[in-house]
Formats: C-alpha cells, sequence, structure tokens
C-alpha cells in the first residue's frame, strides 16, 4: 500500500505534467486551492466523490485514488522542516508567535485559535518592489474551559 505523503508526490507530478494549477483543479472539484493542495500532499482526507473526480482529471490509478481516501497522519516527515520554504513559516511563527498570542488573550481572553476548526487563502498580490505573497489563516477562537470531572 503507497503511502499518502507518496501518493501527493505522484499525483502532484501528474497535475504538473497536465499544465493544471492547484486553484483551477480546486475549481474543478469545488474546492478551497489551499485545502486541495494539503489535501493531495497527505494532511486530509479527501471525500470518494472529490477523489474520483480528481483520479479523473489526472488519469490516477485505483492505488492513488485510494490513498487521497483514506486518514492521514498529520506529522510531516522531519527533512520537511528544513525545506526553505517551510522552515520560514517556522521561523515566521518563532518571531510573531509570541506577540500574536498576546494579542488573541487581549482580544478574545485566555484560549487559543483553533488549526482545525479554521481555513486558509493563499493569493499572489502584485507589489511595486515585487509580488506578495499573502496568507489569511481565520481560526475559530477557543475559549480554555476548565470542567470538573464530576460534572
Amino acid at each position: 500500500m503507497i503511502s499518502k505523503q507518496d501518493a501527493g508526490e505522484l499525483i502532484d507530478e501528474r497535475r504538473g505534467r497536465a499544465g493544471l494549477s492547484w486553484r483551477v483543479l480546486a475549481e474543478r472539484l469545488g474546492v478551497p486551492h489551499v485545502w486541495l493542495a494539503a489535501a493531495v500532499l497527505g494532511m486530509h482526507p479527501v471525500p470518494r466523490a472529490q477523489a474520483e473526480a480528481l483520479g479523473e482529471a489526472l488519469e490516477l490509478e485505483d492505488e492513488l485514488v485510494a490513498a487521497l481516501i483514506r486518514q492521514p497522519n498529520r506529522a510531516p516527515a522531519s527533512e520537511v522542516s528544513s525545506d526553505p520554504t517551510i522552515y520560514r513559516f517556522h521561523e515566521l511563527v518563532q518571531v510573531y508567535g509570541p506577540g500574536l498570542k498576546s494579542l488573541i488573550h487581549d482580544e478574545f481572553g485566555d484560549g487559543i485559535m483553533s488549526a482545525i476548526n479554521c481555513s486558509v487563502s493563499f493569493d499572489r498580490v502584485p507589489h511595486a518592489d515585487g509580488d506578495r505573497v499573502v496568507i489569511t489563516i481565520d481560526g475559530k477562537f477557543l475559549p480554555y474551559a476548565w470542567v470538573s470531572g464530576t460534572d
């Protein structure tokens, strides 16, 4: 059985050879392109109908479609952390994380922003100094709740 991540790499290669962007594929499937890229690369299960539609669009073998549908292990391989693009996201959180945490507590109270109940958008925006990457994370606020075990 092929892993979701290995299947994702093969599917992404097929997508590139077909000349299809994530955005175009996502529009065909009726899903956000950020979600689709993460799902294909192994971080979300893809509903069967969408996995089969993707299989048809990219002429995928049944084994690759089946891998898309399976539940993921959301812990990426350790070498992913050393990829320069992904490392910059780690760096961003290291630099801005404490400030963002303080802002969340200041604006919402004691709690966290959900990474499970959230949406992520990605856009390319022209700028005189060079195009900008705009990533928006829209996460539900989850207050800490101290609950007695006897209630």
